[in-house]
């Protein structure tokens, strides 16, 4: 049975990636391919259900198409994939408009009139209540899936009323691939309408449903991530040239899947993904909250597991931003033609660049913040520019402004666990980057392991936990799986100038906070 293998899909924000796995994580080959990001002024932040699936599609034919194993030993599909996400489908499990994702922050006004109080934006009562049901709160930047559900019901009434089912974006992938609705105990967390206090028995709670003021029949039902949601439907099995017995695992979101993907699988052994987000987070033994910074021990993907989880708003897509919008933006000054290599062009300068930038800080809340602080109004920029001040300067400012925000995040996650974190996983798209790696490792002061194809983490996780799912490997064994390709210990030359500039970026944002708040409430 060791000659099987795992197709796993990872639902982006950019688009899907597919890849081929065998049942010990070796990766045998991958297609990606690009979906639009739709963004409006008022805080909206959509895609397209249809554009999903259609792409999907496409790279995973394209995929099976190179012949890397024979089709008949592939015996499961797994799937994971941007989290807090809401798709309307109907009774067919047509997409109702569009998927409203997580970017989205036009729920927050329901959420204030359903949580508002006295402590940060809650009523006490209330919010001890979600505490010590689900483990966290609605936050109240408006961007989990039980604001983006208010919104649509006061908003769109209309889309509300035609509703079937609300589902997570993973979670109408599965629908898809099977034909079956349902989300799994992690992927439905964020609703907020759950008890997760036996973690092996997960369950919708019928007084958090009322308090949301939402119908308990649009809610799909609940599974494991690591069950069997079904065998593959007979129309996708015919398409892609797949066995109709083919297994599909109900799967989990990124960050779950980036827990098992990162190797950092054992109690308190971090990981911190930089893709267009970011996170820093790792198994607890215990159930906790801390509702002020955003952490919380949620359903981990692995059974009768706790997570630490937390999640960061704008890390690589800040490089983007550098690139399209500032660099090689299409106007009076250029035709926007953008190098192919323009991120090891960045990697490059930085490396090239003294460290600390001239002392210019970039603010990376391009697009608000969740955690440390939840503030949908934050918003970033270049800080302390000169005449003197380089585009090198500019561009290593933006990888050491990621690294700042990660390294706040740590003060907090080592306080909730009570413990240093000895060193931490890097994997996701700027754990390419072999100066990013080091940078991270100079700005927070911990030893950065590189993991070997660090982009593929989220398909690596959701094809290993498939695996253990069918049996083929033990959960506890998943790290042997994942192995590191370089470890960069901290520069101690850089530490007294990090320090200080940490220290000033945390007080730019206090105070800046009402400045951006004035500037950005809409």
């Amino acid at each position: 049975m060791t000659d099987k293998f795992i197709l796993a899909i990872d639902l982006g924000t950019s688009g899907p990636k597919v890849a081929l796995f065998s049942t010990q994580g070796e990766l045998l080959g991958g297609e990606f391919e690009e979906v639009r990001l739709l963004l409006f002024e008022d805080g909206g932040a959509e895609q397209v259900p249809d554009e999903w699936w259609q792409a999907v599609d496409k790279a995973a034919k394209r995929l099976l198409a190179r012949g890397l194993v024979p089709a008949e030993d592939i015996v499961a599909i797994s799937s994971t994939g941007q989290w807090s996400g809401t798709v309307a489908v109907d009774a067919d499990g047509n997409a109702i408009g569009n998927a409203v994702i997580w970017m989205d922050s036009r729920g927050a006004p329901y959420i204030h009139q359903m949580a508002g109080g006295p402590l940060s934006g809650y009523a006490p009562g209330k919010l001890l209540r979600w505490i010590r049901l689900t483990a966290g709160a609605p936050a109240v930047s408006g961007k989990d899936p039980i604001a983006h559900i208010l919104y649509l019901k006061h908003v769109h009434p209309e889309i509300y009323q035609r509703t079937h089912k609300f589902l997570e974006p993973i979670d109408y992938i599965g629908f898809r691939l099977t034909g079956r609705m349902a989300a799994s105990f992690d992927s439905i967390t964020l609703h907020w309408l759950t008890d997760n206090r036996d973690i092996s028995n997960v369950k919708y709670d019928d007084g958090l449903i009322r308090l949301a003021g939402l119908d308990r029949s649009k809610l799909p039902d609940l599974q494991a991530a690591n069950s069997i949601l079904g065998p593959l439907h007979a129309d996708v099995a015919r398409a892609w040239g797949l066995r109709e017995d083919v297994k599909v695992v109900v799967g989990s979101p990124d960050i779950h899947s980036a827990s098992i993907g990162s190797g950092a699988v054992r109690d308190f052994e971090s990981h911190v993904y930089i893709g267009t987000s970011s996170w820093l987070t790792c198994h607890v033994p215990f159930k906790k909250t801390d509702i002020f910074h955003g952490l919380a021990s949620l359903p981990s993907a692995i059974p009768g597991r706790y997570l630490q989880t937390n999640a960061q708003e704008c890390a690589g897509v800040c490089l983007t931003f550098l690139r399209d919008n500032v660099l090689f933006h299409k106007d009076a000054l250029g035709d926007g033609e953008k190098p192919k290599n323009a991120y090891r062009l960045f990697d490059e300068v930085v490396a090239h660049t003294p460290a600390g930038s001239g002392r210019v800080l970039f603010l990376p809340w391009l697009y608000g913040e969740r955690a440390p602080i939840d503030d949908r109004y934050a918003r970033g920029g270049f800080f302390n520019l000169s005449l003197s001040s380089s585009r090198g300067d500019m561009v290593r400012s933006v990888f050491e402004g990621v690294a700042f925000n990660s390294r706040w995040l740590l003060k907090y996650v080592e306080q909730f666990n009570g413990r240093r974190a000895e060193a931490v996983n890097m994997v996701g798209g700027g754990a390419k980057s072999d100066i990013w790696c080091q940078i991270m490792a100079d700005v927070m002061d911990r030893p950065i392991r590189q993991m070997k194809d660090p982009i593929e983490v989220n398909v690596r996780g959701a094809a290993l936990l498939a695996s253990a799912a069918l049996g083929f490997i033990q959960y506890e064994d998943i790290g042997k799986y994942v192995p590191v390709a370089k470890t960069y210990q901290p520069n101690p030359a850089n530490r007294k100038l990090y320090d200080e500039m940490f220290a000033e970026f945390v007080a730019l944002y206090e105070s800046n906070k009402k400045i951006f708040a004035r500037l950005n409430r809409v």
